[in-house]
């Protein structure tokens, strides 16, 4: 199902900011990105999702903005800067040369740059949760177009029932007419039939023309559609190949 959900909350001095975006897919395929701040939560988060859902393409999108940006000031992680420049003095002196780690190098690493704004101490918690109540928005949405397609997807199986049933009503005369046009050829031909053997030629012509198997079969898918409807389970596969049966048997 298609869907997208996105819930903010305050937390401290920071604004948490989830959105998840869900489109059609065979099986359950998760999309992440998390802040440097909150990468431990990408295992929570995932098995999250495996629980709550079964299939889709499932994209998340946490961000931490702080509420005055502009007024919050960078700084550096010292203890991160002194650990970089050892690793690179000790990797220098094993491999015999080369140059050293660079300052532009060392403020693009990951964590070396962080907000002065202090964050809390339970905000992966606090992100969790906001997960899940964004989750639970994702769900709902899901939840609507599922309904609104099980409306659509009726509504055609009441139509190709009834035309199954017109073409019941039908077939009698279909055939009579079939016989008919069959005997006119042949007349026309000037072919000069036993009556056995034409009446034999007729039965044949007419048990290739009947359909009355194939709109059995129809009924049986159109029946099983329903049956699969009112499961409260995922039902996407099982309708796919129902479709392609009955686009079979049309």
């Amino acid at each position: 199902m298609t869907a997208f959900a996105r819930k903010q909350s305050h937390c401290g001095p920071a604004v948490l900011i989830w959105e998840i975006r869900s489109v059609n897919h065979r099986y359950l395929e998760s999309g992440l990105r998390l802040p440097e701040a909150l990468r431990t939560l990408e295992s929570s988060v995932r098995d999250t999702l495996r629980k709550r859902l079964a299939r889709g393409k499932v994209d998340c999108q946490l961000r931490i903005e702080t509420e005055d940006q502009q007024d919050n000031s960078l700084k550096i992680n010292a203890e991160m800067v002194t650990r970089l420049n050892n690793a690179s003095g000790e990797i220098l002196h094993l491999v015999g040369g080369g140059n050293p780690l660079s300052v532009m190098e060392i403020l693009k690493w990951p964590g070396v740059l962080q907000e002065s704004a202090a964050l809390p101490d339970d905000l992966d918690a606090q992100a969790m949760a906001l997960f899940n109540e964004t989750l639970d928005d994702l769900i709902e949405a899901r939840k609507r177009e599922g309904q609104e397609l099980f409306g659509f997807i009726s509504k055609r199986v009441a139509a190709v029932r009834e035309i199954v049933g017109q073409v019941r009503e039908l077939m009698p005369e279909i055939l009579s007419r079939q016989q008919q046009a069959l005997k006119e050829r042949l007349d026309a031909l000037k072919v000069e039939l036993e009556p056995t053997r034409l009446e034999q030629e007729i039965v044949i012509f007419a048990q290739k023309c009947d359909i009355d198997e194939e709109l059995d079969r129809l009924e049986s898918h159109l029946n099983e559609v329903e049956r699969v409807l009112g499961l409260r389970e995922p039902a996407g596969r099982r309708l796919d190949f129902l479709m392609q049966e009955l686009n079979r048997e049309a």
